[in-house]
């Protein structure tokens, strides 16, 4: 069946997306997704949810276009360590800081432009070549056959032009934001406008779009996880738009994915508050050293190492390892060394965001040995 070319989002008849079982399913999520910014919004430190869940969400997005690292490697990537990590982890890194450029963006402006996401496309793969100029990669099926081509290149500037349009002007179509989040993503998969990083990009506009309509606070919704664990589905239904015009199951889906994101972000976000309440409490208790900034470094970094705290304590390296060495005796964290670098592992923090316990041994490549 041939696929529909991608058209202005405003042509679509917005009742169509007003079905009881839509509307059913969009009360779920906003209800969801209303919890969810509540418990993040009670986090003393905000910053300590954006580098986090963060990463889990740069992880996963850039799994879903094969990009897989382990969490070992993109935590020591993150902690920007001076021994090498797998090129995948640097590349999630990237998602990382695309995703706090553009949150910064969305927050000065309130606005989300075409100009804001090249910038996250640009962060995202090192170089700034704007939009494609050349065909998209067409899609084919598993016997060969070509089931979708991308727009060609002279029409990508019109077809961004008008989906900045749709996403900053909400006259121009009236539904829900989360309605319109679904109907923003498949566009622009559709239109494909960049040499690569598509996929990723999307993924970054669909949470600083909640950003921008007040329905997040921070950019913490952890929502390719939830597209990872149905990627056959997630690519069967952005496929069956363009074959057959109906909306409607992919707007399903992608709602499902808000409810079941804000779920798990609601229990993740409990036991990381947790944690930390019992970490302030038995740190303070123990140490003299103790004070907020030592708490929130220890959960901004699942792996701290000595320049952090030095840097965000303010003191000495003699004074930072003391610290950090103190809090390794009492099982705080795990010392654990690679090449010349120390780093120290918060395992509590590690098992919460992962499902993992943390390695324990020196990886052998790093090591030097075969």
């Amino acid at each position: 069946m041939s696929s529909l070319p991608p058209l202005p989002l405003e042509r679509l008849d917005p009742s169509r997306l007003e079905a009881p079982a839509l509307l059913k399913r969009l009360v779920a999520a906003h209800r969801r997704l209303a919890e969810f910014k509540g418990i993040a919004g009670s986090m003393p430190n905000q910053d300590i949810l954006i580098s986090t869940l963060g990463l889990q969400e740069a992880k996963d997005s850039s799994a879903i276009e094969n990009i897989v690292t382990t969490h070992d490697e993109l935590f020591r990537e993150a902690a920007a360590l001076d021994t090498a990590t797998s090129p995948a982890a640097k590349e999630v890194a990237r998602y990382n800081r695309a995703l706090r450029a553009g949150f910064e963006a969305v927050r000065e402006t309130g606005l989300l432009t075409g100009n804001h996401i090249l910038d996250i496309q640009a962060e995202l793969e090192r170089n700034r070549p704007g939009y494609r100029k050349l065909p998209g990669t067409v899609l084919k099926d598993g016997a060969g056959r070509t089931v979708y081509t991308p727009p060609a290149p002279d029409r990508v500037p019109f077809l961004m032009s008008d989906l900045e349009r749709f996403i900053n002007d909400a006259s121009r179509f009236e539904a829900d934001p989360l309605v319109k989040m679904a109907l923003i993503h498949h566009q622009f998969e559709s239109i494909h406008p960049f040499y690569d990083g598509n996929g990723r990009s999307g993924r970054v506009v669909n949470v600083l779009y909640l950003v921008k309509e007040g329905l997040l606070d921070t950019p913490v919704l952890y929502l390719s996880r939830a597209i990872v664990r149905t990627k056959a589905d997630y690519y069967r239904l952005l496929q069956s738009v363009r074959e057959t015009g109906q909306w409607e199951e992919w707007v399903s889906y992608m709602l499902g994915a808000v409810e079941r994101t804000a779920a798990d972000g609601i229990v993740t976000i409990k036991q990381i508050k947790a944690l930390l309440m019992d970490y302030k409490h038995r740190i303070r208790a123990a140490h003299k050293f103790y004070s907020q900034d030592l708490i929130n470094n220890l959960f901004s970094y699942p792996y701290t190492k000595i320049e952090f705290v030095q840097r965000d304590l303010d003191v000495s390296r003699l004074t930072a390892t003391r610290y950090l060495d103190m809090l390794a005796t009492d099982g705080f964290v795990r010392k654990r060394k690679i090449g010349r670098s120390n780093y120290y592992i918060n395992g509590p923090l590690f098992r919460i965001l992962t499902g993992e316990a943390p390695p324990t041994g020196e990886p052998e490549d790093e090591l030097g040995r075969s």
